[in-house]
Protein backbone atom coordinates (compact mmCIF):
# COMPACT_ATOMS: atom_id res chain seq x y z
CA UNK A 1 0.00 0.00 0.00
CA UNK A 2 1.63 3.38 -1.03
CA UNK A 3 2.31 5.79 1.91
CA UNK A 4 0.19 8.85 2.32
CA UNK A 5 2.57 12.11 0.93
CA UNK A 6 2.18 13.70 4.06
CA UNK A 7 1.69 11.42 6.57
CA UNK A 8 1.43 14.26 9.16
CA UNK A 9 -1.07 16.98 9.26
CA UNK A 10 0.91 19.11 11.28
CA UNK A 11 4.22 18.37 10.05
CA UNK A 12 4.22 21.57 7.79
CA UNK A 13 7.93 21.31 6.71
CA UNK A 14 6.99 18.26 5.07
CA UNK A 15 5.07 20.00 2.58
CA UNK A 16 8.20 22.76 1.80
CA UNK A 17 11.07 19.55 1.22
CA UNK A 18 11.31 19.08 -2.06
CA UNK A 19 9.51 16.35 -4.12
CA UNK A 20 10.41 12.88 -4.26
CA UNK A 21 10.36 11.56 -7.54
CA UNK A 22 7.33 9.61 -6.78
CA UNK A 23 5.69 12.62 -5.21
CA UNK A 24 6.29 14.50 -8.34
CA UNK A 25 4.84 12.08 -10.58
CA UNK A 26 1.50 11.32 -8.20
CA UNK A 27 -0.38 13.51 -10.08
CA UNK A 28 0.84 13.05 -13.56
CA UNK A 29 0.51 9.01 -13.03
CA UNK A 30 -3.30 9.31 -11.91
CA UNK A 31 -4.04 11.91 -14.61
CA UNK A 32 -2.45 9.27 -16.87
CA UNK A 33 -4.55 6.63 -15.81
CA UNK A 34 -7.97 8.75 -16.06
CA UNK A 35 -7.48 9.67 -19.42
CA UNK A 36 -7.29 6.29 -20.34
CA UNK A 37 -10.20 5.23 -18.67
CA UNK A 38 -12.07 7.53 -19.40
CA UNK A 39 -10.61 9.43 -22.53
CA UNK A 40 -10.12 12.95 -23.72
CA UNK A 41 -12.46 15.30 -21.71
CA UNK A 42 -14.00 17.85 -24.30
CA UNK A 43 -12.24 21.36 -24.05
CA UNK A 44 -13.92 24.13 -22.37
CA UNK A 45 -15.35 26.94 -24.41
CA UNK A 46 -14.57 29.84 -21.49
CA UNK A 47 -16.54 31.96 -20.68
CA UNK A 48 -16.00 36.16 -19.53
CA UNK A 49 -15.43 35.96 -15.53
CA UNK A 50 -18.70 37.82 -14.88
CA UNK A 51 -20.12 35.33 -16.58
CA UNK A 52 -18.28 32.39 -14.95
CA UNK A 53 -18.51 33.80 -11.40
CA UNK A 54 -22.47 33.60 -11.21
CA UNK A 55 -22.43 30.23 -12.80
CA UNK A 56 -20.12 28.88 -10.10
CA UNK A 57 -22.29 30.81 -7.33
CA UNK A 58 -25.23 29.04 -8.63
CA UNK A 59 -23.96 26.16 -9.34
CA UNK A 60 -22.89 25.00 -5.73
CA UNK A 61 -24.48 21.44 -4.30
CA UNK A 62 -26.25 21.61 -8.31
CA UNK A 63 -26.15 19.21 -10.77
CA UNK A 64 -24.26 20.62 -13.79
CA UNK A 65 -27.96 20.21 -16.33
CA UNK A 66 -29.97 21.83 -13.83
CA UNK A 67 -26.86 24.94 -13.03
CA UNK A 68 -26.55 24.82 -17.32
CA UNK A 69 -30.28 25.36 -17.41
CA UNK A 70 -30.66 28.10 -14.82
CA UNK A 71 -27.88 30.34 -17.15
CA UNK A 72 -30.34 30.05 -19.59
CA UNK A 73 -33.59 30.73 -17.50
CA UNK A 74 -31.76 33.94 -15.93
CA UNK A 75 -30.68 35.32 -20.13
CA UNK A 76 -34.28 34.33 -21.35
CA UNK A 77 -36.43 35.95 -18.02
CA UNK A 78 -34.07 39.15 -17.69
CA UNK A 79 -33.50 39.45 -21.41
CA UNK A 80 -29.48 39.13 -20.21
CA UNK A 81 -26.45 37.56 -20.62
CA UNK A 82 -22.61 38.16 -21.43
CA UNK A 83 -21.65 41.20 -21.37
CA UNK A 84 -25.56 42.33 -19.73
CA UNK A 85 -26.12 41.10 -16.59
CA UNK A 86 -27.36 44.54 -15.04
CA UNK A 87 -30.96 43.23 -15.61
CA UNK A 88 -30.48 40.57 -12.91
CA UNK A 89 -28.49 43.37 -10.78
CA UNK A 90 -31.31 45.35 -10.99
CA UNK A 91 -34.30 42.70 -10.33
CA UNK A 92 -35.07 42.31 -6.96
CA UNK A 93 -34.16 39.15 -4.76
CA UNK A 94 -37.91 38.12 -5.44
CA UNK A 95 -37.77 38.24 -8.49
CA UNK A 96 -33.88 36.53 -8.70
CA UNK A 97 -34.93 33.72 -6.41
CA UNK A 98 -38.01 32.67 -8.38
CA UNK A 99 -35.44 32.52 -11.91
CA UNK A 100 -33.30 29.97 -10.02
CA UNK A 101 -35.61 28.35 -7.84
CA UNK A 102 -34.74 24.75 -9.25
CA UNK A 103 -31.01 24.93 -8.09
CA UNK A 104 -30.31 24.32 -4.46
CA UNK A 105 -31.20 27.03 -2.15
CA UNK A 106 -31.99 29.73 -3.88
CA UNK A 107 -33.27 31.49 -1.02
CA UNK A 108 -29.20 31.91 0.08
CA UNK A 109 -28.50 32.09 -3.83
CA UNK A 110 -30.76 34.80 -4.98
CA UNK A 111 -29.41 37.16 -2.31
CA UNK A 112 -25.98 36.54 -2.86
CA UNK A 113 -26.08 37.16 -6.40
CA UNK A 114 -27.56 40.33 -6.17
CA UNK A 115 -25.01 42.01 -3.53
CA UNK A 116 -22.55 40.43 -5.47
CA UNK A 117 -23.35 42.31 -8.59
CA UNK A 118 -24.36 45.14 -6.41
CA UNK A 119 -20.81 45.18 -5.09
CA UNK A 120 -18.68 44.50 -8.12
CA UNK A 121 -20.63 47.64 -9.70
CA UNK A 122 -19.96 49.65 -6.82
CA UNK A 123 -15.88 48.75 -6.03
CA UNK A 124 -15.10 49.62 -10.06
CA UNK A 125 -18.13 51.19 -11.35
CA UNK A 126 -19.38 49.25 -13.95
CA UNK A 127 -20.68 45.57 -13.97
CA UNK A 128 -17.54 44.17 -15.29
CA UNK A 129 -14.85 41.40 -14.29
CA UNK A 130 -12.67 41.51 -17.74
CA UNK A 131 -10.35 44.55 -15.12
CA UNK A 132 -8.85 41.37 -13.43
CA UNK A 133 -6.93 39.93 -16.04
CA UNK A 134 -3.87 43.29 -15.17
CA UNK A 135 -3.66 41.49 -11.83
CA UNK A 136 -1.70 39.21 -10.12
CA UNK A 137 -3.65 35.84 -9.68
CA UNK A 138 -3.78 35.52 -5.62
CA UNK A 139 -5.18 39.19 -6.12
CA UNK A 140 -7.97 38.52 -7.94
CA UNK A 141 -8.66 35.71 -5.85
CA UNK A 142 -8.40 38.03 -2.65
CA UNK A 143 -10.78 40.85 -4.21
CA UNK A 144 -13.23 38.04 -5.60
CA UNK A 145 -13.48 36.71 -1.96
CA UNK A 146 -14.42 39.54 -0.13
CA UNK A 147 -18.04 38.40 -2.19
CA UNK A 148 -21.21 36.99 -0.50
CA UNK A 149 -20.76 32.94 -1.44
CA UNK A 150 -17.47 33.60 -2.80
CA UNK A 151 -14.95 30.94 -1.26
CA UNK A 152 -11.56 29.80 -2.30
CA UNK A 153 -13.45 27.02 -4.81
CA UNK A 154 -15.35 29.52 -6.35
CA UNK A 155 -12.54 31.97 -6.96
CA UNK A 156 -10.54 29.19 -8.32
CA UNK A 157 -13.39 28.38 -10.40
CA UNK A 158 -13.61 32.09 -12.20
CA UNK A 159 -9.72 32.60 -12.42
CA UNK A 160 -8.88 28.95 -13.78
CA UNK A 161 -12.12 28.18 -15.93
CA UNK A 162 -13.03 31.53 -17.30
CA UNK A 163 -10.73 33.63 -19.89
CA UNK A 164 -8.63 34.54 -17.16
CA UNK A 165 -7.01 31.45 -17.86
CA UNK A 166 -4.88 31.23 -14.46
CA UNK A 167 -3.40 27.83 -12.44
CA UNK A 168 -5.83 27.09 -9.51
CA UNK A 169 -7.41 23.86 -8.68
CA UNK A 170 -11.33 24.10 -8.19
CA UNK A 171 -11.26 21.88 -5.27
CA UNK A 172 -14.81 21.00 -5.12
CA UNK A 173 -16.89 18.23 -2.77
CA UNK A 174 -15.95 15.56 -5.93
CA UNK A 175 -12.08 16.44 -6.29
CA UNK A 176 -11.93 16.51 -2.44
CA UNK A 177 -13.51 13.15 -1.59
CA UNK A 178 -11.19 12.11 -4.31
CA UNK A 179 -7.71 13.49 -3.18
CA UNK A 180 -8.77 12.20 0.51
CA UNK A 181 -9.46 8.77 -0.46
CA UNK A 182 -6.32 8.92 -2.21
CA UNK A 183 -4.61 10.20 0.85
CA UNK A 184 -2.86 13.08 -1.53
CA UNK A 185 -2.81 15.05 0.96
CA UNK A 186 -3.77 14.95 5.61
CA UNK A 187 -7.73 15.63 5.08
CA UNK A 188 -8.17 19.21 5.16
CA UNK A 189 -11.18 21.63 4.05
CA UNK A 190 -11.13 22.82 0.13
CA UNK A 191 -8.51 26.18 0.44
CA UNK A 192 -5.40 23.85 2.68
CA UNK A 193 -6.49 20.75 -0.28
CA UNK A 194 -5.39 22.98 -2.90
CA UNK A 195 -2.56 24.76 -1.86
CA UNK A 196 -1.14 21.39 -1.25
CA UNK A 197 -1.92 19.53 -4.37
CA UNK A 198 -0.98 22.74 -5.94
CA UNK A 199 2.50 21.92 -4.73
CA UNK A 200 2.01 18.72 -6.42
CA UNK A 201 1.23 20.11 -9.43
CA UNK A 202 4.06 19.91 -12.31
CA UNK A 203 5.29 23.34 -13.51
CA UNK A 204 4.36 22.45 -16.69
CA UNK A 205 0.88 21.78 -16.54
CA UNK A 206 -0.84 25.45 -17.89
CA UNK A 207 -4.27 26.68 -17.14
CA UNK A 208 -5.49 24.56 -19.62
CA UNK A 209 -4.36 21.20 -18.38
CA UNK A 210 -5.04 22.61 -14.69
CA UNK A 211 -8.78 22.15 -16.00
CA UNK A 212 -8.61 19.07 -17.88
CA UNK A 213 -7.07 17.29 -14.95
CA UNK A 214 -9.80 18.33 -12.81
CA UNK A 215 -12.45 17.39 -14.88
CA UNK A 216 -10.99 14.01 -14.98
CA UNK A 217 -10.90 14.45 -10.95
CA UNK A 218 -14.78 15.33 -10.96
CA UNK A 219 -15.76 12.65 -13.45
CA UNK A 220 -14.05 9.77 -11.56
CA UNK A 221 -16.41 10.97 -8.56
CA UNK A 222 -19.30 10.68 -10.26
CA UNK A 223 -19.03 7.70 -12.13
CA UNK A 224 -16.91 5.31 -10.10
CA UNK A 225 -15.65 7.51 -6.52
CA UNK A 226 -19.17 8.36 -5.44
CA UNK A 227 -19.99 9.63 -1.97
CA UNK A 228 -22.32 6.70 -0.96
CA UNK A 229 -21.13 3.71 -3.04
CA UNK A 230 -17.78 3.86 -4.59
CA UNK A 231 -17.34 1.38 -6.90
CA UNK A 232 -13.80 0.36 -6.05
CA UNK A 233 -13.24 -3.15 -8.15
CA UNK A 234 -13.28 -1.31 -11.35
CA UNK A 235 -11.41 2.05 -10.44
CA UNK A 236 -8.42 2.36 -12.71
CA UNK A 237 -6.69 3.93 -9.53
CA UNK A 238 -7.07 0.81 -7.23
CA UNK A 239 -3.14 0.22 -6.85
CA UNK A 240 -2.51 3.66 -5.94
CA UNK A 241 -5.93 4.26 -3.45
CA UNK A 242 -5.23 3.17 0.45
CA UNK A 243 -9.01 3.24 0.62
CA UNK A 244 -10.14 0.97 -2.54
CA UNK A 245 -7.59 -1.07 -1.13
CA UNK A 246 -9.11 -1.07 2.27
CA UNK A 247 -12.56 -1.72 0.75
CA UNK A 248 -11.55 -4.10 -1.10
CA UNK A 249 -9.90 -6.23 1.76
CA UNK A 250 -13.05 -5.72 3.80
CA UNK A 251 -15.33 -6.75 1.02
CA UNK A 252 -13.48 -10.15 0.91
CA UNK A 253 -13.84 -10.64 4.45
CA UNK A 254 -17.40 -10.26 4.70
CA UNK A 255 -17.76 -12.77 1.29
CA UNK A 256 -15.67 -15.39 2.33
Amino acid sequence: MPPELFTNPDDLEATRRPLTPEQADKLPHIHRLLLGYYGQPAPREPWDPLTQLIYSLLSARTKTPVSHQVMRDLERIFNAGPGNWEPVRDASVADIERAINIVTFPEQKAPQLKETLQGITARYGSLTLDFLAKYRTDKIRAWLEQFPGVGPKTSAAVVNFSTLRRRALCIDSHHLRVAQRLCLTPRADAATTEERLMRLVPETWDAAMLDEHHSLIKLHAQTLCTFADPKCENCPLLKLCPTGQRNMAELQLTSA
